[in-house]
């Protein structure tokens, strides 16, 4: 990995990085995070029962909107032209935990690991607004990269991936 500071010209200033140069090749990214809820909060959710409605089907949306407009919420990504993006959600009622994944996919000059990591913090975000009716210390976290696949790094595979699930397609 470079030493390199990509977003930072000769004088010191933040700038954005010209991949104008660089080949579109195809791209894919898998963000992961977690929601922790209480257990009234857990069984309300599973019995979708939540003053708000369908707290999960509204962070569905909320996290593919959002990784659309990434470029318009992080100051120096570049827009992409996405040619999908999805989140999915796993619902471990006993340890009241809501995980949650989201991937995206280009084929670009630049990577995608951006969008897919803003659209699992904004799923995140949505379930936490969508349950504060009834609960108020909901913990958002473990927001990371799971997988990245494309461009000059190659794929990049986090040491929380299951060890028996296969690698996606990129």
């Amino acid at each position: 990995m470079s030493e390199e500071l990509t977003h930072i010209d000769a004088e010191g200033r933040t700038r954005m990085v010209d991949v104008g140069a660089k080949s579109k090749t195809r791209r894919l990214a898998i963000a992961g995070g977690e929601v922790r809820l209480g257990e009234k909060t857990m069984r309300l959710l599973s019995d979708a029962a939540l003053p708000k409605g369908d707290a999960l089907a509204t962070a569905k949306i909320a996290g593919i909107m959002a990784a659309k407009r990434t470029a318009d919420l992080i100051p120096l990504c570049h827009p992409l032209p996405l040619a999908f993006a999805d989140v999915r959600f796993t619902v471990d009622a006993d340890a009241c935990v809501v995980h949650i994944e989201a991937e995206a996919a280009t084929t670009a000059e630049t990577g995608v690991e951006m969008e897919a990591l803003t659209a699992a913090s904004v799923a995140a975000l949505t379930l936490y607004d969508m349950c504060k009716a009834v609960q108020k210390d909901i913990v958002l976290g473990e927001i990371r990269l799971l997988y990245k696949a494309g461009g000059k790094s190659g794929t990049y595979v986090a040491p929380q991936w299951p060890k028996d699930r296969p690698l996606p397609d990129a």
